[in-house]
Parts: structure tokens; sequence; C-alpha cells
């Protein structure tokens, strides 16, 4: 029987690995849905937009009538809530836009689902799920020690981190109180092919082919558990297709770093992989900068309710990981250098004066 994934976000980076993920499983049908902003790039998707079973619907989530209508069109079996405004200094310089999209979106989105759902059939509407995808720094700061789980309390400390986790709560609001049957993730920081260029590792990896500084926040110290995204898409598929209702499920890579030393491990992968003469050691382009306001210290995922419940482990080490991310942006560097001529070309954000 096909199974119907309706994707929000399917044109951004882990929406995109999700998506051709799917696809290259017989049986399930997937309707994607983006707004198609600067982090949206249908080049993500030019493995399977060919597919038959493949649709696009270009549309705000924002947007209540546009949701209910894609609803009532697609009639999902499964919907898989990615669509967010996610990165921390962006959500700095102008919030306004990721209350819109995290909050007032998931709540439209929330709203069509539940009316859907109300209309399925008996068998229909059992296997039914809304899966809502978050972000570990809903949980704040860790210290030296410890990691986040499934019940840390929420802390978080900036304007992104804030919209999302208003989001999980109102995703689990809608559980409780009008039994909606839904499942949340929050996952650690993601890196691979296709990562839109604002982020730490593509931006350090593109910077660093061109001879550019490399910013580092403060003394480079600050530690995240880095997973990567093929890892992740495929948990989240497990997630949806066999988690339990209201229940939540940390991601995470067991892959701790400072940030520093990521930069480090890439400039040794450049050096190797693609020598410059005219660069020189790609270390020594390394620029330590003012720390970004509120800049959280660690953030570390304890993933054993997932590993115990749905038998998922990530399947990539960093080491080898990195590398087969670093080489992707060396084979496709048409697909960064258009990103690049757009709307984003490096440029600091999220200073906060």
């Amino acid at each position: 029987m096909m199974v119907r994934y309706l994707v929000t976000g399917g044109a951004g980076f882990i929406g995109s690995a999700v998506v051709r993920r799917l696809l290259q499983t017989a049986g399930n049908e997937v309707l994607v849905i983006d707004k198609l902003t600067y982090a949206g790039n249908l080049e993500s998707l030019a493995p399977v937009a060919s597919h038959p079973h493949y649709r696009f619907m270009q549309a705000d989530i924002v947007d209540g009538a546009a949701m209910r209508g894609a609803f009532m069109e697609f009639s999902p079996d499964v919907v898989m809530h990615l669509a967010a405004e996610s990165h921390v200094d962006r959500s700095i310089d102008g919030p306004g836009e990721f209350i819109q999209t995290n909050i007032v979106g998931t709540f439209s989105l929330l709203q069509a689902a539940l009316a859907h759902w109300r209309e399925l059939p008996v068998e229909r509407k059992q296997g039914f799920r809304f899966h809502h995808i978050s972000t570990d720094e809903v949980f704040g700061s860790l210290g030296a020690t410890g990691y986040f789980t499934e019940e840390t309390p929420y802390q978080p400390n900036s304007p992104y981190s804030a919209s999302k986790a208003a989001s999980d709560h109102l995703v689990r609001a809608w559980h409780h109180t009008y039994g909606l049957p839904v499942v949340m993730t929050n996952c650690s920081n993601n890196y691979g092919p296709y990562h839109f260029p604002e982020k730490l590792i593509p931006l350090t990896i593109i910077n660093a082919l061109e001879g550019k500084p490399l910013p580092v926040y403060g003394t480079g110290e600050n530690i995240r558990d880095w997973l990567h995204v093929d890892d992740h898409a495929e948990a989240l598929i497990q997630v949806a297709r066999r988690g339990a209702p209201g229940q939540s499920y940390n991601i995470g890579g067991h892959n701790e770093h400072t940030n520093i030393s990521v930069v480090r491990a890439i400039c040794a992968l450049l050096d190797e992989l693609a020598p410059d003469a005219s660069i020189g050691p790609r270390e020594m382009l390394i620029t330590f900068v003012t720390d970004r306001p509120g800049h959280d210290a660690r953030y570390a995922i304890d993933a054993a309710k997932i590993a115990k419940e749905l038998g998922w482990r990530p399947w990539h080490s960093f080491e080898s990981g990195l590398r087969e991310t670093v080489q992707w942006y060396l084979d496709n560097k048409t697909w960064w250098e258009r990103v690049r001529s757009g709307v984003y070309r490096g440029e600091r954000l999220g200073v906060a004066i």
C-alpha cells in the first residue's frame, strides 16, 4: 500500500535528505511543501525531481487556507514538519520571522492536520502521525558533563531556540488536548551535503577553498554534538513510522567536538584533498571574532531511548562523515557557487548591535 508523506521544508538541508531517502524506498509518495526562502533550494531535490511519486508545492505554512487545501488534495498518512527558520544568528538580527514561521506556522499546520485527521476513516486514523522535528537548543546550555535527555527541562536562550520551544509545546498540547497522534524529535547539530553555507562546517569549507578568513566565535571552545544528515534522515523516518504517539525522541551523533577542533579538521582535510600553494596552510586563515551574544557552551544528546525502542544508531563516525562532506563540496562547486551568488555571501550575521 502506498504511504503518503507530506514533508514541510522539504527543499531545505535536512528536509531534502529526508525526501531523497523516502523516495529511494518503494511504496512511498511524497508531497514537499516549501516556501523557498533563502535556504530552500530545489537543486537539493534534483536527484528525485523526476520521480513519479514526488510532488512539490510552493507555499508558506503560515497560510492556513493553503495548508488545508494541501491536506484535502494530497490526503497524507504522515506529516513530517521540518519547515523552520533555523539559524541562531539570523534570529538575533530579526526574530520576527522566527516567531511567524516557527510558532504561527506550526499552529497553522497543526490545525490543518487536526481537521484532516478527524475526517479519516478509522483504519487510516489509527496509522496517522504528525512528526514535529525540533532541536536540542530548546534545552539550553550544558556544563562540562551530562547529556540532554527527553526529560531535560526546556531553557531556550536565543530567539531561535525560544521559537522552537514554543512550537514543541504547541505540538504536545495538540496531542494531549485534541488527541492528534504526534511524535517529536530533538536533534543535535547536523552536517553533510547540500548544507546552506551560513553554518559553521560549510562556511568553513567554502571560505577555506577561497582563501578567505575562517571566523571562529570567542575562543572556539563551544562544544557541539555532530550528526550526519543522512543518519538523521533515517532516524526521522524510523520515528515517523514506528514512534509511539505522544513520545519524543532525542537524536544525536555521539560526536562531541569543540568548534575550533572542527575548523582545524576541515583545514587539514582541504590541505590534503585540495592543496593550494597560493593560500598555504588553511589553519593560518583562522580568525577569532567577538563571541555570539548568549552563545551556549555545550550541547550533547543522550540518544539511548531511540536506540533501545527503535534500534537506530548513527552509521557515520565524525571523521568519515566530515571527509565525505568536504569531498562533496569539492565535487559540487557549481551548487554552492550558485548559492553564494544569491542572498548569502558569507557575511557575519547576529552581531546584535
